[in-house]
């Protein structure tokens, strides 16, 4: 092969994303049409959405050209990836399952091996999606061989052996593929819970009822529900959309068995996941093609999405908590002053009056409720600032008695003075050796934000929150990490998929960022001198930091000045 294959690969990527931005002007399939049309796969999907055409293979191409071709081809998916195939011996195009996996790199190279005949397609990988659009960010360098075994047909190379799934550079990854929130419910049917999934723009009405049934991502599992049973299943292969009707064509038996509300409940979680989609009106549940009917009588409240939180924050001012909202300053009702402790870092409940604060060293976390005096919960060489969950639990993490990481909870509200408070600690392994520096429970209750530090390096991860029938907390899930252009120590919630994260300097620019599970990029906020905190409320334009000059809030592509005088504001949870 002439030239470098890492020069060929790279100018076959910006040529491809160069073809495929061009393609994205022009519409594929449309989108509308007379009553009673009917659209399989295309339904929901933007009329532009892109399609590749790859090339076929080159005659007299060489081993080396023929993998970076086929992988290229790869982003063909129409017709199941027929032209990728015709890289492939007839044996290996038959069994070769593109959809188990996709692998995005930053770069990619052949590299021969040892062994005559066979090749490592070797790649910088961006993030990984299985076959459920689960993806999982790796940071740059993270490098991975996939294995080709080459063989001649009829005097051309072909690739005999090779495992499952494909590879395709970033750029192209972006444009064909999109982000898409799929619902689940937290263990109440209350909230619904977002679990985002990457799946083909074109294939998104299939590809989300496949993963809903699956289940939720990993670090979800055990902390959200679902209302489909175990092992419920698509009894046709396609969700066709008539008139503005997901037809959901389910196994007869689980589907005809399960209660009115079981189905309503089906029914409403597949709306929710389906609300991406412009195309589909409302969800029809069938089986085995009968449509099954859903009652609704009023017994099953839809959960709520995206919980808002109050618009008031509690914070220190004078040595003393208050409440601050609308750029004003007011007691805390019916709450004790607690001037003595010189409370810090204050969190307050969004659904009762119960507030908590650590004291000026962060090495004891209180609790204070209406008509009590504060009361000490822990004492640790060091604490996060408290967190308020579901159920009024409180969370803090710090180095147990051993020096380990351990997130505890606390549940003060109805319990008397002097009697004990429910508590719980968590020591899960994969916080071993690190110090938490932030955990932060999400709206619904069923995550929480983790940043945490070990030698100097930082992870800003998701965990889910695994929780008893009665809704004690019992343990943390393995988490998903969240790629970040910096060292952060402190992050809060902006919305049910979406963080705010930041690493505080008194004396230097600090620069926030938005951390998004709906995108592998973080955006980065206009830079500030001495930030030192952050809170957010509902959404982008809700965010607040705290600096020695006082509190700011985000203004556009700025900060809007605020109070002076305050410190440590918070928003309830």
């Amino acid at each position: 092969m002439r030239g470098s294959p890492r020069k060929l690969t790279v100018f076959c990527a910006a040529l491809l994303a160069a073809v495929l931005l061009l393609l994205t002007s022009c519409a594929q399939i449309p989108r509308s049409g007379p009553v009673g049309k009917s659209t399989d796969e295309s339904a929901g999907n933007p009329k532009n959405a892109p399609v590749f055409f790859p090339s076929a293979p080159r005659p007299g191409a060489g081993p080396e050209a023929v993998i970076e071709d086929f992988y290229l081809a790869g982003s063909g998916y129409e017709d199941d990836y027929a032209v990728a195939r015709q890289y492939l011996t007839q044996a290996s195009s038959v069994s070769w399952k593109p959809d188990q996996q996709v692998l995005v790199f930053r770069s990619a190279r052949v590299v021969r091996t040892d062994v005559e005949n066979v090749f490592n397609y070797e790649l910088d990988v961006a993030y990984s999606v299985d076959a459920d659009g689960v993806a999982t960010q790796l940071p740059a360098g993270t490098r991975e061989n996939i294995p080709a075994t080459l063989t001649q047909v009829d005097g051309e190379w072909r690739i005999a052996e090779l495992p499952d799934g494909t590879a395709i550079p970033e750029e192209t990854f972006k444009v064909i593929y999109g982000a898409y929130p799929i619902y689940f419910y937290d263990p109440t049917f209350t909230y619904a819970v977002p679990d985002v999934r990457w799946f083909i723009k074109k294939k998104t009405v299939k590809a989300m009822t496949s993963a809903l049934l699956g289940g939720p991502a990993p670090y979800l599992q055990g902390a959200v529900v679902s209302a489909f049973p175990s092992g419920i299943r698509l009894a046709r292969e396609s969700v066709p959309v008539v008139s503005g009707a997901a037809q959901v064509d389910l196994t007869a038996k689980d589907l005809v068995e399960a209660s009115n509300e079981d189905r309503l409940r089906m029914q409403t979680q597949l709306a929710l996941t389906f609300r991406s989609q412009p195309d589909v009106i409302n969800v029809e549940l069938r089986a085995n093609q009968d449509l099954v009917r859903v009652e609704d009588n009023g017994s099953v409240l839809p959960p709520i999405r995206d919980k808002n939180v109050p618009a008031r924050q509690i914070a220190v001012s004078n040595n003393d908590l208050v409440r601050y909202e609308n750029n004003r300053i007011s007691p805390l009702p019916d709450i004790q002053s607690v001037a003595a402790l010189v409370p810090r870092a204050p969190a307050e409940s969004p659904v009762s009056q119960s507030a908590a604060f650590l004291n000026a060293g962060r090495t004891t976390l209180y609790s204070i409720l209406p008509g009590q005096p504060a009361r000490a919960l822990t004492t640790r060489a060091s604490l996060s600032r408290p967190s308020f969950g579901r159920f009024d639990w409180v969370w803090t993490a710090g180095p147990g008695a051993g020096g380990a990481s351990e997130v505890v909870a606390y549940r003060p509200v109805g319990v008397a003075e002097g009697a004990a408070v429910p508590t719980v600690s968590l020591a899960p392994g994969w916080l071993a050796g690190r110090t938490v520096k932030e955990f932060r429970v999400s709206r619904e209750g069923a995550r929480a934000l983790v940043v945490s530090e070990q030698n100097g390096k930082t992870k800003v991860q998701v965990t889910g929150i695994i929780r008893a029938a009665d809704g004690t907390p019992r343990d943390l899930t393995a988490p998903m990490t969240l790629l970040t252009a910096t060292d952060p120590d402190q992050g809060v919630w902006v919305d049910d998929t979406m963080v705010a994260v930041m690493k505080g300097s008194a004396s230097g620019s600090v620069t926030p960022e938005l951390l998004s599970l709906t995108s592998a990029v973080p955006e980065q906020l206009a830079p500030w001198p001495g930030l030192t905190a952050l809170s957010a409320g509902n959404g982008t334009e809700e965010i607040f930091a705290q600096s020695a000059e006082g509190i700011f809030q985000r203004l556009g592509n700025g900060w809007s000045p605020q109070l002076k005088g305050l410190i440590d504001p918070s928003f309830p949870g």
